[in-house]
């Protein structure tokens, strides 16, 4: 029986997958390793003035948003997540193998999705550990490894969506 279309194509999207597993082992073996490590609030310098380890419980989502409510927003975050991984897998297997940029981009988004749902469900709570900061004045939110994947994924899909939009128009101009 031939292969369709729809098989190859989420055959190809097999290394992404291996991508997106690989951050969830980076992700969760990092923070399984900090938790067992350092105590809750208390930083560890790394980099003086500028960069912490500090282990934080984060109910919220970005930013601690929502963090303060009854509980309620851990499903309506994990169900959030939920849907942004189905739809992105869908979109991984029926993306073109040579948008490799763009499968590699969706790829980070769903590997680190999966983390912090992980988290959520299992803990309640997404487990952050990364502290930036300039002297001891101005601290960015602590975050963790599946932040960086989404953060570095989106990124990447939006220089894809511009480029893309960029390289049609030009092909348009050439007709």
């Amino acid at each position: 029986m031939p292969e369709s279309a729809d098989t190859r194509l989420g055959a190809a999207a097999l290394r992404w997958w291996l991508l997106s597993a690989l951050v969830i082992i980076l992700d969760l073996g990092s923070k399984l390793w900090l938790s067992a490590t350092l105590s809750y609030g208390r930083p560890v310098e790394v980099i003086p003035g500028f960069f912490n380890l500090l282990l934080l419980h984060n109910t919220g989502a970005a930013f601690s948003f929502l963090a303060e409510h009854a509980g309620w927003q851990r499903w309506l975050f994990a169900l959030v997540a939920v849907i942004a991984v189905t739809a992105l897998s869908v979109w991984l297997t029926r993306t073109s193998p040579r948008e490799r940029f763009t499968r590699a981009a969706i790829a980070l988004v769903i590997g680190g999705a999966i983390g912090n749902l992980f988290d959520r469900v299992v803990h309640g709570y997404v487990i952050d550990f990364l502290s930036f900061h300039w002297q001891q004045v101005y601290y960015y939110p602590a975050f963790n490894l599946a932040d960086t994947a989404i953060t570095l994924g989106a990124i990447g899909l939006i220089l894809t969506s511009l480029f893309s939009g960029r390289r049609s128009r030009a092909g348009e101009a050439h007709e």
